[in-house]
């Protein structure tokens, strides 16, 4: 396996820095100076390539033993990374062509992914490499995208194309389907709130939706653009709602108490295609996948100020990232076929 690249980083400031180094090539360094110095961060991003050519690795998935599993899409396999060594395992799965796209782990350290292509919900165990398959009731078709567990250890999930809102019961296997009142909402990118309700980004609509999980009601909040289109989603312990609006090139915010909704234009603009999201303390980060790929953003909601740092191995496309327990950011560069981790300090340290 030929070595991870490594990059030192420090961010542009709202898109007003000045870069001083920029060389790329394993054990690499990216150095960008910030003219606000006291907002500065560092950022070490390191890169691995998936074993086998042509994986298109999509979604990752940070582990509390410190690994990394991500899901290969397109060589119909599930990896597992271990950053303190650079070693890799596949596991391939037992329905070719599956198509894994989401993956999130159980209490107990089971692996569940969604398998896009052949609708149905997987659980692999780490230990023998044997994946379980769940079915929706009487063969409906469906494309599982984006899975999570609830607090009660119940696993829910979009399927974008058949427009669905999945719920699947570990215990019974059961899976129970939601249909959004819009019509073509193209569920996507899912989180749960602060208050235990399920917020699902409709990628087809200018819409986010929140489910009930006990009374499995359906509302939905419209985004005052009707070109919105919310695609992945994050949630901060003061309640609010981020979403990533990639076709307006925009950080959005709900406030599901009263519905008022605030966006900010991303730094790299309309055409900066924002995607993956995720939370670290009171920080916002996503990826920008457009015009100039790609590059990793930190929006600081207290300052209402942006950062943003490049990805080493570019045009990679982060779909989706995962924060980790120790507070960095797992990433699935899918299009050069590299699993990625960002780690995040203050500047010096």
């Amino acid at each position: 396996m030929k070595p991870n690249r490594s990059c030192l980083l420090a961010p542009t400031v709202a898109a007003l820095a000045a870069l001083a180094l920029f060389s790329f090539g394993a054990g690499s360094s990216v150095a960008i100076e910030a003219k606000d110095q006291a907002a500065t961060l560092g950022v070490d991003i390191r890169e691995w390539p998936a074993p086998t050519k042509g994986t298109h690795p999509h979604d990752p998935l940070a582990t509390p033993d410190g690994a990394i599993w991500y899901t290969g899409q397109r060589a119909n396999l599930i990896g597992r990374l271990d950053p303190a060594t650079g070693n890799i395992k596949e596991f391939a799965l037992k329905t070719p062509d599956s198509g894994p796209h989401g993956l999130v782990a159980d209490k107990a350290g089971a692996i569940w992914f969604t398998a896009q292509t052949k609708g149905y919900i997987g659980k692999l165990d780490p230990a023998s490499g044997e994946a379980r398959e769940y079915f929706p009731p009487n063969a409906q078709e469906i494309d599982p995208h984006t899975p999570i567990f609830d607090r009660n250890g119940v696993l829910w999930f979009t399927a974008q194309g058949a427009n669905l809102i999945g719920r699947l019961d570990p215990a019974s296997g059961e899976i129970e389907l939601l249909r959004p009142p819009t019509k073509d909402s193209s569920p996507y990118g899912l989180v749960f709130g602060a208050d235990s309700a399920l917020y699902v980004a409709l990628f087809g609509a200018n819409k986010i939706a929140r489910v009930d999980p006990a009374t499995r009601r359906i509302a939905e909040f419209e985004l005052p653009s009707e070109d919105a289109r919310p695609r992945r989603i994050a949630a901060t312990g003061d309640g609010f709602i981020w979403h990533t609006d990639f076709t307006r090139g925009r950080l959005g915010r709900l406030n599901p108490r009263n519905g008022e909704v605030k966006d900010w234009p991303s730094p790299g603009r309309a055409q900066s295609g924002p995607d993956a999201i995720a939370v670290l303390g009171d920080d916002v980060w996503y990826v920008e996948t457009g015009e100039v790929q790609n590059m990793l953003v930190r929006f600081d909601p207290k300052a209402q100020a942006f950062a943003r740092w490049p990805i080493p191995s570019g045009g990679g496309i982060v779909r989706n990232m995962s924060a980790t327990p120790d507070g960095s950011l797992a990433m699935a560069c899918r299009g050069v076929d590299e699993i990625a981790l960002a780690k995040v300090s203050a500047a010096g340290k």
